[in-house]
């Protein structure tokens, strides 16, 4: 089980992410010619809590414009951003927004949840990403790598890895050179030497992903 880091090294801030980009390249110098490749690369926040969580649910199996027209709808509704309110609203309110009937139902239970009092998205910080990750995905409807964008994204987690995602783990075959794309469960293997800093490694690759993608193609 991982320990939680203290308030002022989670992933909040550019200083932070220099930071620990700076440590992480010291605890694993075979990333030097990833972040040379990679180059600069953004911080993202999104905001935590319940909206923060839709934000996520919403964005996923679709595109990035396909997700950005249904976020842009989604706020919109009256009541949409808050657990309590949108626990509230009926199937007629969010018609018309395009959600599936999954994430429409995903969406609801975690409203529902946060309005019993069953889930604290406040309360996640203070635990270890271990824990963060069983507390939400005990949730009907989110699965590892929910919780974990979620932890990385939305509580400045530092130290969490989805190794399911697909572009990372093509993003770290090639980077490490290895023979073949590592699965997940060898992903997260991989990625616990880059710990307390986890989180700015799947950044890093994620970047070096996107930049090998358009420059050769070869991660396609």
């Amino acid at each position: 089980m991982t320990v939680p880091l203290p308030l002022e090294e989670r992933l909040d801030s550019v200083e932070t992410l220099e930071r620990h980009l700076a440590r992480l390249l010291e605890i694993d110098p075979r990333l030097h010619p990833v972040a040379e490749t990679a180059g600069a690369f953004p911080l993202r926040i999104n905001p935590p809590g319940f909206a923060g969580m839709a934000k996520i649910i919403i964005g996923q199996q679709v595109s990035v414009a396909s997700a950005r027209a249904i976020w842009s709808r989604f706020e919109l509704v009256p009541g949409a951003l808050e657990a309590s309110s949108y626990a509230a609203l009926s199937e007629q309110d969010i018609e018309g927004v395009g959600l599936s009937g999954f994430k429409k139902r995903t969406i609801r239970a975690i409203a529902e949840a946060v309005a019993a009092g069953d889930l604290d998205f406040e309360r996640l910080p203070s635990l270890s990403a271990d824990e963060a990750v069983a507390e939400l995905t005990r949730h009907k409807g989110i699965g590892p790598w929910t919780a974990e964008v979620y932890l990385m994204f939305c509580a400045a987690h530092p130290d969490v890895f989805p190794a399911g995602d697909l572009a990372l783990q093509k993003a770290v075959g090639q980077g490490l050179g290895l023979a073949e794309r590592p699965p997940a469960r060898q992903l997260v293997e991989i990625a616990r030497a880059w710990a307390p800093h986890r989180a700015t490694a799947a950044l890093l690759f994620w970047r070096y992903f996107a930049v090998m993608r358009d420059r050769e193609g070869i991660l396609l």
